[in-house]
């Protein structure tokens, strides 16, 4: 596979230190490459999956991608795309969200073996600032890193850049020069905020060692009024299931605007280009049947959180839009919970015994009052479990699904779940 020009066909090329020689490098024999992630968040978001599926591209192809966990550079943060100095975490919470992340990784790229998961904090942690500033500080010069992009806009902007954040692309710098070192990395990838810092490492190989290695950046991930979506910079889409759920992460991608419909399916899937061109051309020839999104949305989901997810997301969805509850799986129905209002069983409350509906849909939110819902309920706007249900009519332990939910709902889109395992 010419992974270059697959890239290129992807839109993930915007610039390369020298495309012709790392070309010719792959040509000779697979390759050691690398990615990092700052471990900032106990998750990774949806602008990570950029760079690790451009990872788990370079493996399909026969090469060896390194995830780096930015142990350390995590301590000082990046001033690219941020006009204020983020908040400097501590070690132990560090460690605690590189393995978090790790898991994340693994999911897309499947077990350690043919990838490896390195940490900078394992070469960095016990450098002393005069070794640091004699091995690494001297071959940088200051021209060199105030003409960085990242580090002109912090001058310029009213808040400055601090020296701890000024020297994140020397500790990058350094990050490229070991691992070209002790494990022959040759290539650094990232988006094009990562430009200068990567220029940096390319740099200090060169001058340390004589040695030619490559960069490769892609376009950043921004949102509609062009801002790059980050951890801290406005991105809410998580990839560990506890902060954005399934059912939540399928949903944003599902709602990906017709117009950006072939550059996320070329980028955020794994599919051949070949099919995502097919798929272009017949969503674009039935826009209204939005062949593009659900194909995005469901191919994101899966190759994320696995096809059992995905599995439950549909039929949570399609519980959602009328399909009867009582023939969903367990895994579906608590992704229905997880999504709508819900209340528990007030102690002394016992389905075995009877538990008042109306007294229920107070308690979720979808009556405002007992007479509210008595109300709803003579006029055959309730449902349990898909079926409309008349007055005086009370829950029971035979109204629980997978013998713990019971369903209820108020109208055609108002929704709750009883949870009676809570």
């Amino acid at each position: 596979m010419d992974i270059l020009s697959d890239l290129d066909r992807r839109g993930l090329v915007q610039d390369t230190t020298d495309r012709s020689a790392l070309h010719a490098l792959m040509e000779q024999g697979p390759i050691t490459l690398y990615y990092g992630c700052d471990p900032t968040a106990a998750s990774l978001h949806h602008g990570n999956l950029i760079g690790l599926l451009t990872l788990r591209r370079f493996q399909d192809a026969g090469h060896r991608p390194l995830a780096l966990a930015g142990g350390a550079t995590g301590m000082v943060g990046d001033p690219g795309g941020r006009s204020a100095e983020r908040n400097l975490l501590d070690r132990d919470t560090l460690a605690v969200n590189v393995a978090a992340i790790k898991s994340q990784i693994g999911r897309l790229l499947g077990p350690e073996g043919p990838w490896t998961l390195v940490d900078n904090l394992s070469w960095t942690g016990d450098v002393l600032l005069l070794d640091f500033l004699r091995d690494v500080g001297k071959h940088v010069t200051v021209n060199q890193m105030v003409a960085r992009e990242s580090v002109k806009a912090r001058m310029a902007g009213e808040n400055g850049i601090s020296f701890t954040e000024f020297s994140y692309m020397l500790l990058q710098a350094n990050d490229y020069a070991w691992l070209h070192e002790r494990e022959g990395c040759v290539l650094q990838i990232g988006g094009s905020d990562q430009w200068g810092n990567i220029l940096s490492g390319v740099d200090l190989i060169r001058r340390r060692h004589g040695a030619v290695v490559h960069g490769l950046c892609w376009p950043l991930l921004t949102n509609a009024a062009g801002a790059k979506l980050g951890k801290s910079t406005g991105a809410r889409v998580w990839l560990d299931p506890e902060m954005t759920s399934p059912y939540a992460f399928y949903q944003h991608f599902l709602q990906t605007d017709d117009v950006d419909v072939p550059r996320m399916l070329a980028q955020f899937t794994l599919l051949p280009m070949d099919d995502v061109d097919a798929l272009v051309a017949a969503h674009q020839a039935a826009p209204d049947q939005r062949l593009g999104q659900k194909t995005l949305a469901a191919e994101v989901t899966e190759v994320v959180h696995g096809p059992a997810a995905l599995a439950a997301v549909h039929q949570a969805a399609a519980v959602l839009f009328g399909a009867d509850p009582r023939e969903a799986s367990a895994e579906a129905l608590a992704a229905v919970a997880r999504e709508v209002p819900g209340a528990i069983l007030a102690p002394g409350e016992s389905l075995a015994e009877g538990v008042d509906l109306a007294v229920v849909l107070v308690r979720t939110g979808l009556a405002s009052s007992g007479g509210d819902a008595r109300r709803q309920i003579d006029q055959h706007g309730i449902s349990v479990n898909g079926r409309k249900v008349e007055a005086g009519r009370p829950l029971t332990t035979d109204d629980l699904v997978q013998d713990r939910w019971v369903l209820l709902r108020k109208g055609k889109k108002g929704w709750a779940v009883l949870d009676a395992g809570a």
